[in-house]
């Protein structure tokens, strides 16, 4: 368990807000999105700096493809530019880049991108950065039962077998450690289908300031209050 005082050494993050605050300033939403990069960056080196294990953040989910053709062109674009743009800052600050979520599915530059950047900081051995693209915590849970039947249907494992450590073997990240804390940005109260297995015991917490406003300072926030919460994970307080 962790103590009182511990710093987390995994935080996700729903990085929600890029339309409100484009909105807000008359601004198209794009805007919103490419001002939200900067933040990534700013919280990303923060991050690393705290040798944090990982930091996994929530940047294109299932239900971002419902939204305007348009807008997920352009969403794609930010991504393959910030995949070749921030090599040397991954690089610089020893991150190891990976990505979770139903990859494959992402266009075919993208997917080129990731990979590359991914090879090129495999052998980093700082903080993980974790993109979670084309993600859903429930698409995630569909993906490891049938992974897990096909074990059953194969003879490689038998029902009875099954337990807690046999799903988590299946996650799309099989050694990725739980959040002790998770971050949503814009004020919503809910997860959003994010990390739903892997968020169970996870510490929340929610800011008003939208993505592209949330800095270093707001980042030191979540931080003090995770440092005065007890974490007994269903325990009691000795």
């Amino acid at each position: 368990m962790s103590e009182k005082g511990h710093i987390p050494s995994h935080i996700a993050i729903i990085m929600d807000g890029n339309g409100r605050w484009a909105r807000r300033r008359g601004f198209a939403r794009f805007r919103g999105h490419r001002a939200g990069a900067e933040s990534v960056r700013e919280i990303t080196r923060e991050c690393a700096k705290k040798h944090l294990k990982q930091l996994t953040l929530y940047a294109f989910s299932q239900e971002n493809w419902k939204r305007p053709q348009r807008e997920i062109n352009l969403l794609m674009k930010l991504l393959k530019d910030f995949l070749i743009k921030e090599r040397k800052e991954i690089n610089d600050n020893n991150i190891r880049l990976t990505a979770i979520g139903r990859v494959s599915e992402l266009p075919e530059d993208v997917q080129k991108e990731l990979a590359i950047t991914m090879e090129l900081s495999k052998n980093n051995t700082g903080m993980i950065l974790c993109l979670a693209l084309n993600y859903g915590g429930r698409a995630e849970i569909v993906d490891v039962t049938r992974e897990i039947a096909k074990d059953v249907r194969n003879g490689k494992i038998n029902l009875d077998e099954i337990t807690e450590d046999t799903f988590k073997k299946h996650l799309y990240m099989r050694d990725m450690p739980d959040p002790d804390l998770l971050i949503r940005t814009g004020g919503d109260m809910r997860v959003s289908n994010f990390l739903l297995w892997e968020i169970s015991y996870t510490e929340l917490w929610v800011t008003p300031v939208c993505w592209p406003d949330f800095r270093k300072a707001h980042l030191e926030e979540a931080l003090k209050d995770y440092a005065r919460r007890e974490r007994r994970f269903g325990g009691l307080r000795e």
